[in-house]
C-alpha cells in the first residue's frame, strides 16, 4: 500500500498557482505528504509555504520552483536527522534573532499584522510558530553542515601547492587590484553646523505649530529624499527598525503632536505620529543634516595642505603627522594607516573604497598622497562629512593567485572544495542508506542528485 495519503480537498493556496513550469498538482489538490525522508515528512503546503517566501522575496529560479524546493527539503531532512542522532541543540538566540527580523520586515513590507496575516492566510501567531520550527531545524542543519566541514583536515602547503597546480591559469582565482592606504581627517566646525540646523528645524516647528501642513513642509525641505516625496511619512513599520531615539520618542508622541528635535546618526528629526499599532507606527519625519559651506572646506583644506607640502618636503613623517592633527579617532594611533571596520583587513579592493577616496588614489603610486579632498567617514548610516589627505602605502596589481602571494586565499579554496566534497559523500551516502520515499507525483523533476530517482514510490 502506498504510504502516501490520499485525502483530496480543493486548491485554495492563497495567491499562488497550482502549476508552475511542468510540475502539476492534480485538480482539487490541496495538501498530501509527497516526502517521506526517514522519519521526516515533507507536504504540498511546507512545498507552497516556501514558494510562496520565495516570491515575496523577489527570489527567481531557473528550475522548476517546487522541484528545487522539494530537493532542497529533502536534503535539509538529511542533515537534520542526522543533528538530532549526534545530540546538537538549538542556537536559540540565533533563532529568535532571525524570527525577529523575518517577521519586522514582513511587517514593514506588507503594512502591518492585519496585511501579513492576510498575505499569507493564517494567524500571526500560528506564523511565527511555524517559522521558529523552520529557523530550529535550520540551525541544527547549519550546525550539522559546520560539524562535517569541521572534521576535514587542514590542508598542509604540499596539498595546497598540489592544488594550486592542479588548476589552470584561467581557473585560478584572480586577486583584485588592493590598495593599502594612510590617512589624516580633520573636521569642519561639527557643533556650529548643529547649531544652524536645530536653529531651522525649531523655526519650521513654529511654522507648523502656527498652523502650516507638516506634509507641505517636509516635501519642501526633508533632505530624506524617499519620504519627502510621501509628505514625510515613513508607513507602517516596526519600532526596531528605527534608531532607537527615534522610536522612543515616536512610541511616546501622541498622534497629532509634534516632537522636539530629536538627533541620530542620520541627522537631526522632527516626528509627528500618525497611527499607532502595539510595537508599530506609522510617522511622518523632516531631516535636515548639519550642512558645511565653501568657507569650511577652504578652512579644512590650508590646514591639509600645509602638512601635505611638509610631509613631501619630508619635514615629518606621515605617521607623526597622523598621530598629532588626524581626528580621526580609529586611525591616529596607528599613524593613519585604514582598515575595514568589518573585516579588519588593512588592504581594501576597489569597491570597498568609498567613492571620494578612490578618486584621489587611484592614479597615484605608492608612497604618493593625494591633495585635500572631502569624503566620509563611518559613522551613522551615510557617514559624516570629513576632510582628509590619503597616502598610497602600498598597491597589490590584480593577477591570478600564486603560491607563493596568496597562500591563505589558495588554502581557504582548497579546504572549502575538501569541505564541499565532504559534505557532498554525506548526502550521496544517506540517500542510499536511509528511508526515503517520494511521490511520483515529482516524477519528472529534473533533480541535481540522482540517487533520488530510486526513491520514488509506485501507486498501487
Amino acid at each position: 500500500m502506498n504510504v502516501f495519503s490520499k485525502v483530496v480537498f480543493t486548491c485554495v493556496l492563497a495567491g499562488l498557482a497550482c502549476q508552475v513550469s511542468a510540475q502539476k498538482y492534480p485538480d482539487g489538490l490541496i495538501d498530501k505528504t509527497v516526502a517521506v525522508v526517514g522519519n521526516e515528512m515533507i507536504m504540498i503546503s511546507d512545498i507552497e509555504e516556501e514558494v510562496q517566501m520565495m516570491r515575496f522575496r523577489g527570489i527567481n529560479s531557473d528550475r522548476n520552483a517546487r522541484c528545487e524546493v522539494l530537493e532542497q527539503m529533502m536534503v535539509a531532512k538529511l542533515f537534520l536527522m542526522q543533528a538530532r542522532l549526534d545530540s546538537l541543540k538549538v542556537n536559540n538566540d540565533m533563532v529568535e534573532g532571525e524570527l525577529k527580523q523575518r517577521i519586522d520586515n514582513i511587517r514593514m513590507q506588507l503594512g502591518g499584522d492585519a496585511e501579513v496575516e492576510k498575505y499569507f492566510g493564517k494567524s500571526l501567531y500560528k506564523l511565527k510558530q511555524e517559522w521558529r520550527k523552520n529557523f530550529q531545524d535550520q540551525s541544527l542543519t547549519q550546525q550539522m553542515q559546520g560539524s562535517i566541514a569541521s572534521k576535514v583536515p587542514d590542508q598542509t602547503p604540499y596539498e595546497v601547492k598540489r592544488y594550486a597546480d592542479s588548476l589552470e591559469v584561467e581557473d585560478l582565482p584572480v586577486v583584485p587590484t588592493k590598495y593599502q592606504l594612510s590617512h589624516i581627517c580633520i573636521y569642519p566646525d561639527r557643533e556650529a553646523a548643529k547649531l544652524a540646523v536645530k536653529e531651522r528645524l525649531l523655526a519650521l516647528r513654529e511654522r507648523i505649530i502656527n498652523g502650516d501642513k507638516f506634509s507641505t513642509l517636509a516635501m519642501l525641505y526633508s533632505q530624506d529624499p524617499v519620504s519627502a516625496r510621501r509628505g514625510g511619512e515613513l508607513g507602517m513599520a516596526p519600532k526596531s527598525i528605527f534608531w532607537p531615539a527615534f522610536s522612543d520618542v515616536a512610541m511616546a508622541l501622541k498622534p497629532g503632536v509634534v516632537s522636539q528635535i530629536v538627533e541620530t546618526p542620520d541627522g537631526f528629526h522632527l516626528i509627528e505620529v500618525l497611527e499607532k499599532r502595539g510595537d508599530m507606527f506609522n510617522a511622518r519625519h523632516i531631516l535636515l543634516k548639519p550642512e558645511y559651506t565653501a568657507e569650511d572646506q577652504e578652512k579644512g583644506f590650508h590646514v591639509l595642505d600645509s602638512l601635505r607640502t611638509q610631509l613631501l618636503d619630508s619635514a615629518v613623517t606621515f605617521g607623526l603627522a597622523a598621530r598629532f592633527y588626524s581626528e580621526d579617532l580609529s586611525t591616529r594611533t596607528n599613524g593613519g594607516q585604514m582598515s575595514d571596520p568589518y573585516t579588519g583587513s588593512s588592504y581594501f579592493e576597489v569597491d570597498q573604497l568609498k567613492p571620494q577616496d578612490y578618486q584621489a588614489i587611484k592614479d597615484l603610486k605608492e608612497g604618493d598622497i593625494s591633495k585635500p579632498i572631502a569624503s566620509l567617514d563611518n559613522e551613522g548610516r551615510n557617514g559624516n562629512l570629513v576632510y582628509k589627505i590619503v597616502k598610497v602605502d602600498k598597491i597589490i596589481p590584480s593577477h591570478p593567485a600564486t603560491f607563493s602571494q596568496d597562500y591563505d586565499l589558495l588554502r581557504d579554496q582548497a579546504k572549502q572544495r575538501k569541505s564541499m566534497e565532504a559534505i557532498d559523500r554525506f548526502i550521496d551516502e544517506k540517500i542510499k542508506t536511509t528511508h526515503i520515499r517520494i511521490d511520483p507525483l515529482f516524477q519528472n523533476c529534473d533533480f541535481q542528485r540522482k540517487g533520488w530517482a530510486e526513491k520514488f514510490t509506485k501507486d498501487e
